[in-house]
């Protein structure tokens, strides 16, 4: 999806140019439109962070008019989640953090199944009598 809107106060390195990283929650919240989906996450560098994503409508111009559906993604460090409600029940300290990034192109994890772009700075090597999930995809080559 496209990315209308993009505002950190905490230094959050959002993707600039292209689509955000595919294991964000806030790609699956179209999958339980309306419900809080909640995700801690650990950048390659990392940072931790916990988020809360939901679908949200935007009326249309009449009866007939389909109205428009959103999905917004609202986060903050792991370290400050526990100031937050949507955080209970979750185990902030937990080892199992979703390995995210913020764009394909931008990130460091080689080993990635959702990877769709080759990453900026690294060499990727093709073999074309090898087929995988994609060609950019590098089972067990992390960094």
């Amino acid at each position: 999806g496209n990315i209308s809107k993009r505002f950190s106060a905490s230094g959050f390195p959002f993707a600039r140019y292209s689509g955000a990283c595919p294991l964000w929650s806030v790609h699956a919240a179209f999958l339980t439109p309306g419900f809080i989906r909640t995700q801690l996450s650990e950048m390659p560098d990392g940072s931790r962070w916990f988020s809360l994503a939901r679908t949200v409508r935007k009326a249309g111009g009449g009866h007939h008019v389909r109205q428009s559906r959103f999905a917004i993604e609202l986060g903050c460090e792991a370290r400050r989640a526990n100031e937050i409600v949507y955080a209970d029940g979750t185990d902030l300290a937990a080892k199992a953090a979703i390995p995210v990034g913020v764009s394909c192109r931008m990130c460091e994890r080689m080993d990635c199944r959702q990877r769709a772009f080759p990453p900026m700075h690294h060499r990727i090597a093709i073999d074309e009598n090898v087929r995988g999930l994609s060609f950019y995809y590098s089972p067990g080559k992390d960094r």
